[in-house]
């Protein structure tokens, strides 16, 4: 088995013999950078950086934190232990640890022998991969599938805060998963035999948001027959999840940020007070920081959600995944069809040269299209990227000479949906419009599309 790789940039010539007696490190090769230390990491392909702070300028931090390195590798920081803003800028965005003086040794190799640990596995998982090319080869941690640096450094830090009651905030462009993220906590987490119940702040209507959150009793308004449990109450001893936060009307937010401060709601048109029993998780995929500066955050109830943030990598910073997950989405299509349909190595070429903007999702229905196409073998033709698929340019009748005979309704509407959701790299507001339907109608499609896929797997 190869040795990891380890890029040190130490100028502490006492740290650095304090480093090399670790037993740990010398089982690893190393890389000292001699001059431009950035450029030689750049071209390193390291699997572990010890960087120490005082040996970084402020121009190499902005340069650091816009590249792809901080999630590629893991990272040991190093500090004279006085404050640093640089330093913090740098662990924000890579979730590495620092360590000031005095060093504990016995920590510091209780951390590498948990990176050298990981890199054996996946290193002993890579073998396999060669002998599994019909079926996933992709490490799995509760619903999240994907075997990089950055997936694995995900499972990590989702592993330290399941069992925590911290408030989540979880951030990432459309179609990365975020929603699976939120159910993989709850499933890790000592609320797990509760509800995970999930709601899209987006896809509210305004004038029912009080009574989908907090519930309402019969005769509260007009057309309430009824008494309604909202999802605060739904999710009772479980996990509530708010997707698109950032789309809740502000004064909602009011509302919302009311219960996350004292635990206490009142269902609408009841004057009983009811306590919210449930771990808040919430997601958005807008910078939270611009939707403040926009007035369509508020920023009290940005730092209430936002006890522990997390940052999910998009699809194209998760480059060793890319060609997994197709691999992944067509064995399982191929389990659930009972079929036996192959990609070709071509395929799979213009698969891992594409910069996949709609992340996970837009890959998922690509690969699902194509298999839809595909006579036993998908080929570079059956993959259609959205910057490929203008359906209002394209004739129709040209459109309905391509849809095969005996084709489910239900399978032409799904492959319908999902090509416009790629189109428009996952926007269902714009998605909805060009169908011709609501958002409600495109949101229960879709939330039926994933219940049929949990089944599958």
């Amino acid at each position: 088995m190869s040795r990891p790789k380890i890029f040190i940039h130490i100028k502490d010539k006492n740290l650095l013999q304090q480093l090399s007696d670790l037993p740990q490190l010398q089982q690893c090769e190393w890389v000292i950078p001699s001059s431009d230390w950035l450029e030689t990491l750049q071209q390193a392909d390291a699997d572990l950086v010890l960087l120490q702070s005082s040996a970084v300028i402020n121009s190499e931090v902005q340069q650091l934190s816009i590249s792809n390195l901080l999630l590629q590798q893991e990272w040991l920081f190093f500090s004279d232990g006085a404050p640093d803003l640089a330093l913090d800028q740098l662990i924000h965005k890579s979730a590495g640890y620092h360590f000031r003086p005095p060093i504990d040794d016995k920590l510091l190799a209780d951390v590498l022998d948990d990176f050298l640990a990981d890199y054996a596995q996946q290193q002993q998982q890579t073998a396999l991969k060669a002998r599994c090319a019909t079926s996933s080869a992709l490490d799995q941690f509760g619903l999240l599938v994907g075997s990089s640096r950055a997936m694995h450094k995900l499972y990590r830090t989702l592993r330290k805060v399941a069992n925590s009651e911290a408030q989540v905030l979880i951030m990432g462009e459309s179609g990365t998963g975020k929603e699976l993220v939120a159910n993989t906590l709850h499933l890790a987490s000592n609320r797990n035999q509760g509800p995970f119940v999930a709601i899209n702040c987006g896809a509210l209507s305004p004038e029912l948001v009080d009574s989908e959150l907090f519930g309402h009793i019969k005769g509260a308004f007009t057309g309430a027959v009824k008494d309604h449990k909202g999802v605060f109450e739904q999710a009772e001893g479980g996990t509530l999840f708010l997707d698109e936060i950032t789309e809740m009307p502000l004064p909602h937010q009011v509302k919302l940020l009311r219960v996350l401060e004292n635990r206490e709601y009142r269902p609408v048109g009841s004057q009983q007070l009811k306590t919210a029993n449930v771990r808040i998780i919430a997601a958005t995929n807008r910078d939270p920081q611009q939707a403040i500066a926009a007035e369509l955050f508020r920023e009290d109830l940005y730092f209430r959600l936002a006890q522990f943030p997390l940052l999910v990598p998009p699809l194209r910073e998760r480059e060793q995944d890319i060609i997994g997950l197709a691999q992944h989405f067509l064995a399982y299509r191929n389990v659930a069809e009972n079929t036996q349909v192959a990609i070709a190595d071509d395929a799979l070429a213009k698969i891992a040269a594409h910069n996949w903007p709609g992340n996970v999702r837009e890959l998922k229905y690509t690969v699902e299209r194509a298999y839809i196409l595909a006579d036993g073998v998908v080929l570079p033709q059956h993959i259609q990227l959205a910057e490929n698929i203008s359906l209002a340019e394209a004739p129709l009748d040209a459109s309905i000479d391509n849809i095969p005979a005996g084709i489910p309704l239900e399978t032409l509407t799904r492959a319908a949906i999902e090509a416009t959701l790629a189109e428009n790299n996952g926007n269902r507001t714009a998605t909805a419009a060009q169908l011709g339907i609501s958002i409600k109608t495109l949101y229960n499609k879709l939330e039926k599309y994933q219940e049929d896929q949990n089944e599958s797997t």
